[in-house]
């Protein structure tokens, strides 16, 4: 695992022992202290840290789905408190972005407006694909005791935002942070064969179009 704690947006393909590997860049958004880091190292390391300082970082590492590898780049993004929740996002961080996980605490409300108002800004400035994958992850399910959002009202809004839902403990399970991190490769390998796809249709046309126009000649 490689850690890059100021975000390089030239990140390429990497190599490993010769070969190259497909990859996968993910953007994890959320306001403070809703265990975006926590997240991330659990799911890179099985280990779980509790606390971090205010550190934006992309981690690299090479992760291994249905048998093959590929280079997984995580953008572990802080959330200005000091800025208009407009200016939270750069236009950097969504045209490098594959795919975005969004992640509330559901102990704390005001986490989970947080990710709503994320929602409408990427769906606003378009500066992601209409097919780029997004998860809504709430954190902290070990503190039921304290929670503020339901797990029906946060899957709802996932719903109504065309959005996957998770709702896990990183503090208490590796596995569900698993399970969040494969579900946004599987569905950023569906999103590029999608835009592959459409590319190719696209050639075809222009080609078909081309045929037809000499004929017509």
């Amino acid at each position: 695992m490689v850690v890059l704690d100021k975000p390089n947006l030239q990140l390429g393909s990497k190599t490993m022992d010769g070969n190259q590997h497909k990859e996968a860049n993910v953007l994890l958004l959320g306001a403070e202290n809703v265990g975006k880091s926590a997240l991330t190292v659990r799911f890179l390391t099985k280990r779980f840290i509790g606390e971090y300082g205010d550190i934006e970082s992309i981690y690299s590492h090479i992760d291994k789905t249905d048998g093959r590898e590929i280079a997984l780049n995580i953008w572990d993004s802080l959330y200005p408190q000091s800025c208009e929740t407009t200016e939270s996002i750069s236009d950097k961080q969504l045209q490098w972005a594959d795919g975005v996980i969004l992640v509330y605490s559901i102990c704390d409300r005001s986490s989970f407006e947080v990710v709503r108002q994320q929602v409408q800004l990427i769906r606003r400035t378009r500066k992601l694909s209409a097919s780029t994958p997004i998860i809504i992850v709430g954190n902290k399910r070990d503190l039921l005791h304290q929670r503020a959002v339901s797990s029906e009202e946060g899957r709802l809004f996932a719903l109504s935002a065309d959005c996957g839902f998770f709702e896990i403990s990183a503090a208490e399970t590796y596995h569900g942070v698993l399970l969040v991190f494969h579900e946004i490769l599987d569905l950023i390998k569906e999103s590029k064969a999608l835009k592959k796809g459409m590319v190719g249709i696209k050639g075809i046309v222009r080609s078909v179009s081309a045929v037809f126009g000499k004929k017509r000649e």
